[in-house]
């Protein structure tokens, strides 16, 4: 089993969403997030004033999937997601240990 995490621009959202769909994973835990990379903020303009953002608005998607499907749910994320501009984002894999299904106690990648 692994554990993925992608950062995505907030806007990918939903063409991240069915990419996933349409290769059969459902589950997907979506958090707000802010940080920054090599774009090291912005700088915008209010009323004439220029200030910078330092912190950039971001997605942070999470997933449990079984391991025969990781190939498959790193194109989809990366494909959906990618707009060929800085801060397109990252995408993390984690060995994971163990999984249990609360309601029904199971366990492992069927717990998935």
């Amino acid at each position: 089993m692994k554990w993925i995490i992608a950062i995505i621009q907030p806007h990918r959202l939903d063409a991240v969403r069915d990419a996933l769909n349409e290769i059969g994973i459902q589950g997907l835990t979506v958090s707000e997030v802010r940080g920054y990379g090599r774009q090291k903020g912005q700088t915008e303009v209010y009323r004439g004033a220029e200030y910078q953002i330092s912190y950039l608005p971001k997605l942070k998607l999470e997933l449990a999937i079984d391991s025969k499907a990781v190939k498959k749910a790193l194109e989809a994320i990366q494909k959906a997601a990618k707009t060929g501009k800085i801060g397109d984002g990252k995408i993390f894999v984690i060995d994971l240990e163990a999984a249990t299904r609360i309601r029904t106690g199971e366990t492992g990648s069927e717990a998935l």
